[in-house]
């Protein structure tokens, strides 16, 4: 990460026990494209991929929830061993609020990566509310942190790289 990380920052990233990740915006760059038959398509960053991956094998619990239900979230989701997923999810911080207690953890031990106006209430929740630098306004008031770079080229791994700061993610 190019940029200083607040002190306030990293301890809030220090408790993080569960990181849960919005897609479209997020894990992707936000657009949607499609094919001649309408068909979905989605690009992922790789990097991103490989850093959820050793964030998991390090002990941090992971989870996903989005606004859309898509069979390509679901295949990328389970290609790097994602089974905390909520989809088609229009109330996103009942939804993180109820992933925690799943999982045992307290909210204040939770980081929300989000990038709009359906993310904030999920962002108000989390321990520790993360952004992207293309969010819209509305999300990037309430982020205690926004990502060096954009959803879709590297921020998911940024997020990574913060709750781990050893570089474990790398």
């Amino acid at each position: 990460m190019t940029a200083a990380v607040p002190e306030a920052v990293q301890r809030r990233a220090t408790a993080v026990r569960l990181a849960v990740f919005d897609v479209d915006g997020v894990m992707t760059d936000g657009r949607l494209y499609y094919d001649e038959a309408g068909r979905e398509l989605k690009a992922f960053f790789t990097q991103d991929g490989l850093g959820l991956k050793h964030l998991m094998r390090a002990g941090t619990l992971v989870g996903i929830i989005t606004g859309r239900d898509n069979p390509i979230v679901n295949h990328r989701m389970a290609e790097l061993g994602i089974t905390r997923l909520v989809a088609g999810c229009d109330d996103k911080g009942p939804a993180l609020a109820a992933m925690a207690d799943d999982a045992g953890v307290e909210l204040s031990e939770t980081a929300y990566v989000g990038d709009d106006l359906i993310d904030v209430p999920a962002l108000e929740r989390a321990g520790l509310a993360i952004s992207v630098p293309n969010a819209h306004a509305s999300a990037l008031a309430v982020a205690h942190w926004v990502t060096p770079r954009p959803g879709g080229s590297g921020a998911v791994r940024d997020v990574c790289d913060l709750i781990m700061p050893t570089g474990a993610a790398g």
